[in-house]
């Protein structure tokens, strides 16, 4: 890794002329929710609101800009489950460029419309984003076609550090910037943007725990392939970092931190709700990240810039991350309790329930079942607290009513 020529600031002030008007200058806005806990400014770099819903256009622009004109005449190709996909389609037509996707079969089917709409030609290929990579590779190879990587290859860098360039511009004393992590092209590109305009700034990425190849890859010095991953974060769930933004990454990234699940989703439950933002799991990583870790593990100084990469999520799946959001901060409470099985038991069950301020969401009542008495009903019970506090008020009251209560994580 070490040979690996890294990207100066000729290529990135390159890219900005050139990406630069083509795709949006994303929002920075104030997070004072997350600054009370950070104990200084917080901004929010609003990416999940650029041109197809995340950064990926600066990077896929930047690349298919610079082809030379027989390789764009021959076409693009890429594999994307998602983001990736609709920025390079929406890069190649903007350009004048036809452009060629291979997305799974199951892939998100308001992404499919979308990539479609912005005008590449899809196929669905495989089960997974690796069969459709070898059948975009296959296609290259027959049609001529250039691969577009999704974080692989220089240009794809230097075209993600123009987030780099706006944010410093927007925000010049800023100290620290938080940033989803997941082959490494956001993240190095704003690393080496910083390193060559303000060395002094700390860069911090973010994965998801469950899909976290960086931080061993890190401590190996090489990009290291994970056995597997299982995350909502989709958006940043990459086995293997990249050749090219490891070379950037080992050398100029202060840390990378692994957020879990529940974080994500309280994460994305936050900007919803205080920031009124639609912000993907991937993209509320670094969100997730400030709300994980105190500003001394995060080694925060000063203003704080997190970065919202993408929003683009399924509405079937939003309704379901909300309800895991709503569960994580504390805001939902799952119950199971066993009362006698007569007239009026569960009246005064839900009588008690009301004393403590929780409301009733769902409920199950059932008078059979192997593990019940002759005697007892089973009730499943879900209520909506006010948060962790007033969710162990609730479950303390029941108890000492005499109710024996089994929370369901």
């Amino acid at each position: 890794m070490t040979g690996m020529e890294l990207i100066g600031l000729d290529r990135i002030e390159a890219a900005t002329k050139l990406v630069g008007p083509a795709v949006r200058r994303t929002p920075l806005i104030a997070a004072r929710v997350l600054a009370e806990r950070a104990g200084v400014e917080v901004r929010l770099k609003c990416e999940n609101l650029q041109r197809t819903g995340s950064f990926k256009p600066r990077g896929a622009y930047n690349r298919i800009a610079n082809l030379p004109e027989a390789e764009r005449a021959r076409g693009v190709v890429a594999a994307s489950a998602g983001n990736h996909a609709q920025g390079v389609a929406w890069s190649a037509t903007t350009l004048g460029i036809a452009s060629t996707v291979f997305m799974p079969v199951g892939a998100s089917l308001p992404k499919l419309v979308a990539t479609r709409a912005y005008g590449a030609t899809v196929h669905q290929v495989g089960e997974t984003i690796d069969q459709s990579l070898a059948a975009a590779i296959e296609f290259a190879e027959q049609t001529g076609a250039t691969l577009i990587h999704p974080f692989d290859h220089p240009d794809i860098v230097a075209g993600q550090a123009t987030v780099g360039v706006e944010l410093l511009e927007q925000l010049p004393e800023v100290d620290t910037v938080i940033v989803p992590t997941g082959g490494g092209g956001l993240l190095a590109g704003i690393a080496v943007a910083l390193e060559h305009l303000a060395p002094h700034v700390r860069v911090v990425g973010v994965q998801a725990a469950q899909a976290a190849a960086w931080p061993g890859s890190l401590a190996a010095g090489k990009p290291v392939a994970l056995d597997k991953m299982s995350t909502m974060a989709d958006g940043i769930a990459v086995g293997r970092p990249g050749e090219v933004p490891f070379a950037h990454v080992a050398q100029r990234v202060s840390k990378v931190v692994t957020v879990d699940e529940d974080a994500l989703s309280r994460a994305m439950l936050l900007c919803m709700e205080r920031a009124k933002l639609i912000v993907e799991p991937a993209g509320a990583a670094a969100v997730a990240a400030l709300m994980t870790y105190s500003p001394d593990e995060l080694g925060i100084g000063g203003p704080v810039c997190a970065i919202l990469s993408g929003g683009n999520v399924d509405p079937l799946l939003l309704t379901r991350l909300i309800g895991h959001g709503l569960g994580a901060a504390g805001r939902y409470l799952v119950l199971r309790v066993k009362i006698s099985d007569h007239p009026g038991s569960l009246g005064r069950l839900l009588a008690e329930i009301g004393r403590t301020g929780a409301s009733v969401f769902e409920i199950a009542h059932s008078r059979t079942g192997t593990w019940l008495a002759m005697d007892e009903a089973d009730v499943s019970l879900t209520l909506e607290t006010r948060g962790p506090t007033h969710r162990d008020e609730v479950i303390e009251a029941l108890e000492d009513a005499g109710y024996a209560v089994r929370v369901q994580e």
